[in-house]
């Protein structure tokens, strides 16, 4: 495996996706800093996952036009830009477009990462520990997130969890242009779909901006008007897709089932486990009284756990097929969620629970994306971002219904509903699972779809 291009990917994962949760511990600094009242909390809180979330299926297809490592640095050096101006920023709507920018630049960066991540390692073994690394990335920024913007922000200034971004985004355009090697676009003549593209960022974005409505408790007239939105413009876009000259998802990935399953366990995994982690950061705040950087720190098991569940997918991979394998870590995540409920959201109880969610994680997330990039080479970009797409979904619709829940009830039925969503998953994906079917191979250019 060549370890220097899998680290600065993997890198890019990590930066790029610790920035959906290092602003939310900032964001009362930022209230704060700038004199606004608690009504901005909810934008700024999903501006990022907006952007982030509904570009990365274009941000795939533009690396697949005009070459991956070129839109990589394009989205390092816009994201490194964004994130120094973003902390100059005076006033609610400069934040705002900063976070929208940086959401849009991640989106141009993580699919293009992770098909170069793939080019990099053609042997089954070593793209398996490459896949092990990139998942373990991606799940430990995602709860790390807390503890880096609590820290920045007790320690600095809220300014401070943007700018830190400026100077590590321009280390890893060097490390792109220096170790990571160059691969050709795989279809430089296709045309983008603009309006397949504007039907999606307008579906996603309003699932999103309506999940978190329910979760902040803005409006059930407001959240149901912009989740109705957001599906009018997901059934116009499947209806494009049909008939498009050049869709915007290439028609073979619809048919894969390999992308299909792989999608939906990466929805669960974030929507089973991003959530839970949100609500034990909501209760050990509000409830317990913990501060900020106590809290993340109380979370630092689950961004631990993460990286050795990661590891031990790998072993696991080697004998057993993806879908069994994510299988084995959803029912740890339910055992996690378990464990908060029976411990009464206790302190002690949260933070083995988390971190029992975190060991799940790893090795749902790296079976997950094994499944789901299973697919012929010229269709992994588009993959990447199709299974990024569902992981932020994910964690928008999970975190916006269990809080609601929560609020209706209490934290032990959100997890609790938490846990049933993960189990269920886990028995649907063991019966679904077909060993010759979904065994990991090598995948060569043009092979026919699953």
């Amino acid at each position: 495996m060549r370890r220097a291009p899998v680290t600065i990917l993997c890198a890019v994962q990590f930066v790029d996706v610790l920035g959906v949760t290092s602003v939310t511990t900032a964001i009362p600094a930022v209230l704060a800093g700038l004199g606004l009242d608690a009504s901005a909390a909810g934008p700024l809180a999903t501006t990022y996952a907006m952007f982030f979330g509904g570009l990365l299926v274009v941000g795939a297809r533009l690396g697949d036009r005009h070459g991956h490592r070129r839109v990589l640095a394009a989205g390092l050096v816009g994201f490194a830009a964004v994130s120094l101006v973003g902390g100059l920023a005076g006033s609610l709507e400069q934040v705002l477009a900063a976070r929208a920018l940086q959401g849009a630049a991640a989106a141009l960066s993580v699919p293009s990462a992770l098909r170069l991540l793939l080019h990099a390692t053609p042997d089954d073994g070593a793209r398996r520990t490459a896949l092990a690394a990139w998942s373990a990335a991606g799940a430990a920024a995602g709860a790390a997130g807390f503890v880096v913007g609590g820290a920045l922000v007790e320690v600095l200034d809220w300014r401070a969890v943007f700018w830190v971004n400026a100077p590590i985004g321009a280390l890893l355009v060097v490390g792109v242009l220096l170790v990571v090697p160059p691969l050709a676009p795989d279809d430089p003549t296709t045309r983008l779909d603009l309006t397949g593209g504007v039907l999606l960022v307008v579906a996603v974005m309003c699932v999103v901006a309506g999940a978190a409505a329910v979760e902040q408790g803005t409006g059930a007239g407001r959240a149901a008007l912009l989740v109705t939105a957001g599906a009018a413009a997901a059934a116009t876009f499947a209806w494009r897709m049909r008939r498009a000259v050049a869709p915007l998802v290439p028609p073979r990935a619809w048919r894969s089932a390999h992308l299909r399953d792989g999608t939906v366990l990466s929805f669960v995994n974030t929507a089973t486990t991003s959530s839970s982690s949100v609500l034990a950061t909501l209760h050990l705040q509000d409830e317990l009284g913990l501060s900020a950087l106590r809290t993340g720190l109380t979370l630092l098991g689950l961004s631990a756990l993460v990286v050795v569940g990661a590891a031990a997918a790998k072993p696991l991979l080697d004998g057993r097929a993806p879908g069994s394998v994510a299988g084995l870590g959803l029912a740890v995540v339910a055992a996690g969620n378990v464990t908060l409920v029976v411990g009464d959201a206790a302190w002690a109880a949260v933070a083995v629970g988390t971190a029992v969610i975190g060991l799940g994680l790893g090795v749902a997330s790296v079976a997950a994306t094994t499944l789901g990039t299973d697919v012929p080479d010229d269709l992994t970009g588009s993959a990447s971002g199709i299974l990024n797409t569902g992981a932020q979904l994910g964690t928008a619709v999970g975190t916006a219904v269990l809080v609601m829940v929560a609020g209706t009830t209490s934290p032990a039925w959100a997890w609790a509903a938490a846990a049933l969503v993960a189990g269920a998953t886990a028995a649907w994906s063991a019966a679904r699972d077909d060993a010759p079917r979904h065994r990991p191979r090598l995948r060569t250019p043009g092979r026919r779809p699953a």
